[in-house]
């Protein structure tokens, strides 16, 4: 099994046409996603040619679900008009929208998650590399041939910190990775993805990646320590940064001692969560976990 994305699912490209979203949809293709069509207004009628596939490009979300039975959208769309292109998927009634663009106005992304709030559609992102199912599926820009499935379920706000623990742990493999961005506003956050794994039979580990920021990995550790008995491995990026510069991410925004690296790893830790200083000591600490379990 995967969570929220699986070989079931039928995937639109919003931004099809643009350079961004035809290379990383010639990819979603290569790992075997099914894709169905893509979105762009004005170019609505007309076909894309990519690597064989000859994709329809529709209006809109509404009319690409109508013609095609599509149940997510991946949006490649500049950030003046990532609003409207979310708006527009939630009113469709799309299961899933995956938000790729980075430099979205935080009020734009706080209008669309307040307008998901009562709707059928999840956002993950915006500014995330989307979620792969490997083997199964891929919505997003994560590179499918850097691991296999497995049994492991990752969450994470880095991008590239998803593709390198992907890549340490590619001989053990992945249930499901989901990228769900750093921003201060986001979709899907880490407690939404680790209720999820916690769920799904065919995840044995959980792995949480935070960075420096905000109170997400507070929140998150203290529905863990209530609400998963599953193992669950952290790591959270930061613990070298520079104190009083911005890094990174726009969610990365250290108040005091409020969101730095020292303070998640104590309260992951306060929850039972073993974590590690590196990736590649957070890597081994999975190991260690499954060979205990197995």
């Amino acid at each position: 099994m995967a969570i929220f994305l699986d070989d079931t699912s039928r995937v639109i490209v919003s931004g099809i046409t643009g350079s961004e979203g035809a290379k990383h949809t010639r990819r979603m293709l290569a790992a075997g996603t099914t894709v169905v069509g893509g979105v762009n207004p004005r170019k609505a009628g007309q076909t894309v040619s990519l690597d064989g596939h000859e994709l329809p490009v529709f209006g809109g979300v509404a009319e690409a679900m109508k013609e095609t039975g599509a149940d997510v959208v991946v949006l490649f769309v500049p950030p003046p008009f990532v609003k409207d292109a979310v708006l527009e998927a939630i009113d469709a009634g799309i299961g899933l929208a995956v938000v790729i663009t980075e430099g979205v106005p935080v009020h734009d992304s706080a209008a669309f998650w307040a307008h998901a709030r009562d709707s059928r559609t999840r956002i993950i992102g915006p500014n995330c590399p989307g979620l792969i199912s490997p083997g199964r599926s891929n919505a997003g820009i994560i590179p499918a041939d850097i691991t296999g499935p497995g049994r492991i379920g990752l969450v994470s706000k880095s991008g590239t910190l998803t593709y390198q623990l992907m890549h340490e742990l590619r001989g053990i493999g992945f249930s499901s990775c989901i990228g769900i961005g750093g921003d201060p506003v986001i979709g899907t956050t880490h407690i939404d993805a680790v209720e999820a794994f916690e769920k799904d039979p065919d995840t044995d580990v959980i792995v949480l990646i935070g960075e420096i920021g905000g109170d997400a990995e507070e929140r998150a550790a203290a529905y863990v320590r209530e609400h998963v008995r599953k193992p669950v491995i952290g790591y959270v990026a930061g613990f070298t940064a520079p104190e009083g510069k911005t890094m990174g991410h726009a969610g990365a925004i250290v108040s005091g001692s409020s969101g730095t690296a020292a303070a998640k790893k104590s309260a992951l830790e306060a929850a039972g969560i073993r974590v590690g200083r590196t990736p590649s000591e957070t890597a081994r600490l999975v190991r260690e976990v499954l060979a205990e379990t197995t």
